[in-house]
């Protein structure tokens, strides 16, 4: 039971920073749209970020969809 408690607190945490990635994406978005965002591969950072953290908890909970 003490792993399945950890486990759903890891799950918790990655959702957490996946929130907080996809708000900063919006940032990135608004700035490029705005001319301010200098470096754009930054989009495409956070984006592949935002996968591996849903891989990541997907490992975790052990869905397996074949």
């Amino acid at each position: 039971m003490n792993k399945k408690v950890k486990k759903s607190t890891d799950i918790i945490k990655l959702k957490e920073e996946i929130l907080n990635l996809k708000k900063t994406l919006v940032n990135f978005y608004f700035q490029k749209s705005s001319g301010q965002l200098e470096k754009t591969s930054s989009i495409k950072k956070t984006k592949r970020d935002i996968s591996r953290l849903k891989t990541r908890i997907t490992e975790i909970s052990g869905v397996k969809n074949a």
